[in-house]
C-alpha cells in the first residue's frame, strides 16, 4: 500500500499538462513548478516542452521568482512565432519586469508585444498592462488613452471594469491597506490608521456585478519613491499593502 506521500511522488513523476493546469487553477504554484520541471525532464516532445516551459515561468512569476520566470518566458518567446502562446509569454515577461519595479523595461516589453501582435486575442489585457505601467511612470495621459481604448473597444472584457475604476483614480500615488464589503470594518481601519498619525481615507468603488467596496488608503503623493517608502513602512507594521494607481 502506498501512503499519501508516495502517491504524490508518483503523480509528480508522471506529470501531464492537465496536472499542471489543475495546479495553476488551484493556485498551487509550488506544485505547478515541480510538475512543469518534471515534464521538461521527461519528454522530448517539442509542443509539450514549450507548454511546460510557459507554465514553469508562470508558476515562478506567481512565486515571486521574477528573474527565473523571465528566463522561462524568453525561452518560450524564442521558440514560438506570433500567436496566443507567444503573447502570453510576452505578457508574462512584462509582468516579470513590472512586479519588481523595472517599469521602463516593462513598458518597452509591452510596446514590443503590441507592435508584434497588434491584433492579439489578448489585446485588452495588453492595453491594461501598458496603462498600469504608464501610471507607475506618471505618464497619466498615455495611461488614460489605453484605459479608454479598453472601455471603448472591449466593453464586455474582464479588463473593462478595472479600466473604469483606474480612470477614476486621481493623478497621485497612494497605498491601499484594505478593501471591504463591510463599510464599518473599513471605517474602523481608517480610524486606527488616523490615530497612528496617518492620512487615511476611504474610496468607494463598484464592481461590474454591482458590489460596492470600501477601500482604505493612506497618503496622496506625487512621487513613486515617496509612496514606496510609505508602503514599506505600512507593510512593516503588518498591513497588507498595494500601491495605487
Amino acid at each position: 500500500m502506498l501512503n499519501i506521500s508516495g502517491l504524490l511522488a508518483m503523480t509528480l513523476a508522471h506529470a501531464s499538462m492537465p496536472d499542471i493546469e489543475a495546479a495553476i487553477m488551484d493556485k498551487n504554484y509550488e506544485q505547478a513548478r515541480t510538475l512543469s520541471s518534471n515534464v521538461l525532464k521527461s519528454t522530448a516532445d517539442p509542443k509539450e516542452r514549450i507548454q511546460a516551459q510557459y507554465y514553469l515561468g508562470l508558476s515562478q512569476l506567481r512565486l515571486g521568482q521574477y528573474a527565473e520566470g523571465r528566463s522561462a518566458f524568453q525561452i518560450v518567446m524564442s521558440a514560438t512565432g506570433p500567436g496566443d502562446l507567444y503573447d502570453r509569454a510576452a505578457l508574462g515577461m512584462m509582468e516579470g519586469l513590472y512586479m519588481p519595479g523595472f517599469y521602463k523595461d516593462a513598458l518597452k516589453a509591452g510596446e514590443r508585444l503590441l507592435r508584434k501582435s497588434p491584433h492579439s486575442s489578448l489585446l485588452s489585457l495588453i492595453y491594461l498592462k501598458l496603462a498600469r505601467t504608464h501610471l507607475k511612470l506618471t505618464h497619466w495621459s498615455l495611461a488614460r488613452e489605453y484605459l479608454q481604448k479598453i472601455i471603448n473597444e472591449f466593453p464586455r472584457s474582464l479588463e473593462a471594469p478595472i479600466a473604469q475604476n483606474l480612470m477614476e483614480e486621481k493623478e497621485y500615488f497612494t497605498v491601499q491597506v484594505g478593501s471591504f464589503l463591510d463599510q464599518d470594518r473599513a471605517e474602523r481601519l481608517m480610524q486606527q490608521l488616523k490615530s497612528g498619525g496617518q492620512y487615511a481615507y476611504i474610496v468607494e468603488t463598484t464592481t461590474s456585478d454591482g458590489k460596492k467596496f470600501y477601500r482604505v488608503r493612506v497618503g496622496q503623493m506625487a512621487s513613486l519613491l515617496d509612496v514606496q517608502t510609505l508602503e514599506a513602512q505600512l507593510s512593516h507594521q503588518g498591513y497588507p499593502t498595494l500601491i495605487y494607481p
